[in-house]
Parts: structure tokens; sequence; C-alpha cells
């Protein structure tokens, strides 16, 4: 056991950031709105986030460097290097300070559901000083910049979170016999079209492809080691998609007709199943809100330190002051209750671009002898991240549609 959990971090990051308080929400929509029927859509996108997140793993334990890094230096044309990095930054570093926001309000949420009054006015102006609380156990885990301590407080974290998510979905001893169909037998309509994109797209992140690659480097350095990554990504992941299917589950089997969020969902809870539900909920809430305040900030420091091409890492100054920016916007924003909605939806249709010129940009670099040698992909590890690709491919027009519509 002692051994195992050695071998275990990295991929507990990914989960961390792609679990979180808009994960939750969306789970929580699906099956309220739809019940177990797109439970299916979940398998789907962990299949996917395990191939993609084991093949950026592959990157950074062969090359020793993170996807910025190589992206920076494998595309020669000025001009197409500048396009990517102007793409990659907005995406990823504005993107996540736009979320961030989210992200500490998401956590907040799950604490001011079980704690009494939590605003404090001052004047004509009101803020919520837990977001100030939680902004600053973010603070501090990334300001002792030590790769281990960070890791081991996410998996007390991420562990935390799938319990009170799982106990939930327990408690309100949902259908088994449709929670199979549900999940082995896909089911499609027009109204679900936007929510199953919604759970593939939060599921599959691209900000995750660059923080995975830059991880693993941290903790292993031999090519041996590929086997404790390959086990901990799909050990990580698969919790995490446990995790939002018990989120889906939970809300399909309540019987409540319209929610908002995942603490509504604990309110509905209450008069079937009391008040253990909803302490559940919360805490699983304020887990998965500070995880991703945690790994956003971490994800544009990496990605602005390999893109620009800084040396250092977690305990540099540039490194430190990139994830303080990013991390003050999000407390800022949340604690006024400022609602950030034309960064967020610049951030979507980045995202939603970049999505898919990052996949195709990782099967490129994993089919290149030079960087992977015999670690390169197989024809079957193609085949499966070309299907990822058209989907992505798919995602991304279908994301950006749906915010240009809404302009």
């Amino acid at each position: 056991m002692k051994n195992w959990f050695k071998n275990i971090g990295p991929a507990t990051l990914v989960t961390a950031a792609f679990i979180g308080p808009g994960t939750v929400t969306l789970c929580t929509i699906a099956g309220v709105n739809f019940g177990y029927d797109l439970l299916w859509a979940m398998l789907f996108s962990i299949i996917a986030t395990i191939i993609l997140q084991e093949m950026s793993a592959r990157i950074g334990i062969v090359s020793q460097k993170g996807l910025a890094e190589i992206l920076r230096s494998e595309i020669s044309n000025p001009f197409l290097r500048i396009i990517s990095s102007v793409l990659v930054i907005s995406a990823i570093v504005i993107g996540n300070a736009a979320y961030e926001a989210g992200n500490i309000s998401g956590g907040v949420l799950g604490l001011a559901s079980i704690l009494p009054e939590t605003t404090i006015n001052i004047g004509s102006y009101s803020f919520n000083y837990l977001s100030i609380i939680v902004g600053f156990i973010a603070f501090i885990l990334l300001y002792i910049g030590n790769y281990k301590v960070l890791e081991r407080s996410l998996i007390v974290l991420v562990i935390l979170m799938s319990l009170s998510f799982l106990t939930t979905a327990i408690i309100t001893k949902p259908d088994f016999l449709a929670i199979i169909k549900g999940i082995f037998i896909p089911k499609f309509s027009e109204d679900s079209l936007l929510t199953i994109i919604g759970l593939i797209g939060t599921t599959i992140v691209p900000y995750n492809l660059f923080l995975h690659a830059s991880l693993v480097k941290e903790k292993w350095h031999n090519n041996e080691d590929l086997q404790f990554a390959r086990k901990d990504t799909f050990i990580a992941v698969l919790i995490g998609g446990v995790v939002s299917m018990a989120i889906i589950i939970s809300a399909a089997a309540s019987n409540l007709t319209s929610v908002n969020n995942a603490i509504d969902l604990a309110e509905g809870l209450v008069p079937l199943y009391g008040e253990f539900a909803k302490y559940f909920l919360a805490i699983g809430l304020f887990a998965a809100g500070i995880t991703s305040a945690i790994t956003a900030p971490l994800a544009a420091a990496y990605v602005t330190n390999g893109i620009l091409g800084w040396k250092g890492g977690l305990r540099s100054t540039k490194f430190k002051a990139v994830w303080m920016f990013i991390l003050f916007l999000g407390v800022l924003f949340s604690s006024l209750e400022l609602k950030p909605i034309e960064i967020i939806k610049f951030a979507q249709i980045a995202n939603g671009m970049l999505l898919p010129i990052i996949t195709g940009f990782l099967l490129w670099i994993m089919n290149k002898k030079d960087i992977l040698g015999k670690y390169s992909n197989n024809l079957v590890q193609n085949i499966l991240g070309f299907i990822i690709l058209g989907v992505t491919i798919f995602l991304g027009i279908k994301s950006v549609l749906k915010v240009l519509l809404s302009l």
C-alpha cells in the first residue's frame, strides 16, 4: 500500500482540475433533466481522457519537457508559433483567470450552505469573507512551492470529494438496472445535445494536457517509470469519472424537476434523505471548488513558463507571479460576486478552438520518433486518438457557435 501511494499523484491533480464546480453543476443538471440516460457520455469522456492524458504523461516523462515547451520548440514557422502561443495563453491563462472566480465561488457555495451568514457589508459594498478563506488556503499550498506537499494535499481533497459524492449517490438508493442501461446503451436527442457536449467538454480539458506533461517530470525522470504514470492516470481519471457519474446518479434519483447547482440538489434531498445528504454534497462541492482553485493557477503558470521559455519551476519568481495573478483575480471576482461574463465567453471560444488544435498537435508529437523513439504511438493508439480528435473538432465547432449565437 505504501509503495502504491508513493507512485500516485500527478493524475490526481488532473482529476482535481476537471471536477470543479462547473462539472458538478453540469452533472447535477444532466441528472435532473435526463435521468440516467447520459451516463454513457461520461463513460466516453473518461475513456477519451485516459487515452489523451496517457499520451501527455508519456511526452513529459520521455522528453522531460512540458507540452508548452515542445509546442514552442517544434513549431519552426515564426508566424504559426506566435499564433499558437497567443491562442494557448488566451485560452489557458486568461481563461483560467475568468474560471477561477467560479472555482472559488463553488468552494464558497459548499461552505455557505452549512454555515450561518457569510456576507459582510461595508457601506454600499458587500463581500463574502469565505472567498478570502478559500483563496488563502489555495495561496498557502501554492506558495510553499513543494510538489510533494501540493500533491498530497490534493490527493486528500480528491478522496474527500469522492467519498462525499459517492455517499450521496448511495443514500439516494438509485435504480441499478437503469444505471447499467444509462452507461452502456447510448441515448441521444436534440434536447440533450448541448448537455452531452458539455459533459464531454468539461472532462476533456485542454489545460490538463499541459498540466499533466509538466507534473509527471516533477515526479518521474526515467522511461521505466512510464508503468507508474499509466497506472496513476488510469486509476485517478477513473475515480474522477465515477465521481461525476455519482453526481448524475444522485440528481437522477432525487426526482427533482429543476435545479441550478449542486446546492439546490442538496436542499432538495433534505426532505427525502435528511440533513446528511446536504452535508455530504456541501463538503463535496467545497472540495471540488478548492482543488480546481489550486490547479487552474498552477496550469496557467506552467503554460506561461513553457510558452515564453522561462527557466525555473514551482519556486521561481515569474512562476509564482503568474499563479498569484490568477488567484488574486479569482478571489476579487468571487468575493465581490462579480461575473466576468464577457471574459468567460472569450475563454470558451478560445477553449473550443484550442482543444482540437492541441489534440492534433499531441497526436503529431506522439508520432515523432526523434522525440519519443520507441515510445511513439502504435496503430491502435493512433486510431483511438484520431477518433477523439474528430469528436473534439465537433465539440469545438459546437461550443464556438453556441457562444457566438449568444452574443
